[in-house]
């Protein structure tokens, strides 16, 4: 990599010094030579490929993160080591890296992969190497796994934050649209749980390929059915196509969403008015309105002190922040870097005040699931595509806690439950 990736502001004194010879040897794809005292991370984000949009701003606040622990003393007195090849968005390139992080880098934890595809492509090295794994792109939910914590929001917590809000304020009739892989096809399980469980239903589901451009004839569909709102939980560049076409179609129905603007910043990449009224549930989006988020040097100036050119600061990008920081603590409660106690020290309970969190709040990992009952927004876009934040709460993850009773505390499992698993309203 070029220089263009260090700091302005860092590596000044003698002990952040090492820091950067880390990083910058690691950076340029190779093996940067490590010792006693340093932490291996592997950072194995997209940032070329189908999901580079989303996956580039993992990888710049990870090394936010990172910088920042290492200027301030690392952990427990050691600076972070990186290792951050490109994974190309390519799956079989994730399980080649994946063995090479453990096998060869040595890795003492590897954060990786933006889709649900690439997690369970890497999940069976992870879980018969036994490494401490963070995935944290927002997700289906369900992963009870000893090895993985997965700590972005799941769709039980996003679409149980938006959901519901949209039935009282728009009514009970849902069209979904998502989609056609087991993100969608799951998050539209949960579709069905949550129109249950609040008195609603859904009167259509569409299932839409990831190579799928051209919407008219789903357009068509909704404005027939006449939905109060609709449900999307569309993924990737080919479907931002939608929104421009809604909007060039004249639909206006309320549109409900765990994936749209929080992760491709569709709302700055697109011409108004195609993200009019549509509702995010989110952990986090650049304009969450918290103290430790967007007031003089909150988590948005120095992301952007530190990254001037970048476009946006996404919800997964929050998510690898926090989540650095929570192993930080894992580590220093342990007093060791060895994996198994620190997992232990993960699951005895890590709080963090994360940017998402409102003064004075605390977001929490739930030990025995390995998931975080995350503070959950309810982000709403304007004819202008301003965003205005219309509802806010913590929500714990229930799913797996409460209905699937996992407690990887007492159990090792490396299982993903699924909601037909559980709820006939899902099947």
């Amino acid at each position: 990599m070029t220089d263009g990736y260090r700091s302005r502001r860092r590596f000044l004194a003698g002990g952040a010094a090492v820091a950067g010879t880390a990083l910058a040897g690691c950076m340029a794809g190779g093996s940067a030579s490590s010792d006693d005292d340093t932490v291996k991370i592997g950072i194995l984000e997209d940032r070329s490929g189908n999901f580079a949009l989303v996956g580039d701003p993992k990888h710049k606040a990870s090394l936010l993160a990172i910088e920042e622990i290492n200027e301030a003393g690392g952990i427990d007195g050691k600076q972070i080591e990186v290792f951050d090849p490109d994974p190309q968005s390519d799956n079989q390139r994730y399980q080649e890296l994946t063995r090479r992080m453990i096998n060869e880098n040595e890795v003492d934890v590897l954060w990786a992969g933006y889709s649900s595809a690439t997690r369970e492509a890497i999940r069976p090295i992870i879980d018969r190497e036994d490494q401490l794994y963070f995935y944290t792109t927002q997700y289906e939910g369900g992963v009870c796994d000893h090895n993985v914590f997965a700590v972005g929001p799941t769709a039980r917590q996003q679409l149980g934050s938006v959901l519901p809000y949209l039935v009282e304020e728009y009514g009970p009739r849902i069209y979904t649209i998502a989609a056609d892989y087991n993100f969608g096809q799951l998050s539209a399980d949960w579709v069905r749980v949550l129109a249950s469980e609040n008195g609603a239903e859904v009167i259509g589901e569409e299932f839409i390929p990831l190579s799928e451009t051209q919407f008219g004839s789903t357009i068509n569909r909704i404005q027939e059915a006449d939905p109060d709102f609709v449900m999307s939980m569309l993924v990737g560049a080919n479907h931002t196509a939608f929104y421009e076409q809604k909007a060039s179609a004249g639909l206006e129905v309320p549109i409900g969403t765990s994936t749209a603007m929080a992760q491709g910043y569709e709302h700055r990449r697109l011409d108004p008015p195609a993200m009019a009224n549509i509702y995010a549930g989110v952990n986090y989006m650049e304009e969450i309105p918290t103290t430790r988020n967007t007031d003089d040097g909150g988590f948005v100036d120095r992301y952007y002190d530190r990254w001037p050119d970048a476009p946006y600061l996404n919800e997964e990008a929050e998510t690898n922040y926090f989540s650095i920081y929570m192993y930080k603590q894992a580590v220093e409660q342990a007093g060791t870097l060895d994996q198994e106690e620190v997992k232990s020290a993960l699951e005895s309970g890590i709080s963090h005040e994360a940017p998402e969190a409102p003064e004075g709040e605390t977001i929490e990992l739930d030990g025995a699931t390995h998931h975080v009952d995350h503070w959950m927004w309810v982000m709403r876009a304007d004819d202008q595509h301003n965003i205005e934040a219309v509802e806010n709460r913590k929500i714990p993850e229930t799913f797996l806690s409460e209905t699937v009773g996992c407690d990887l505390t007492t159990e090792d499992e490396e299982v993903q439950y699924t909601p037909r698993d559980f709820y006939e309203e899902a099947g």
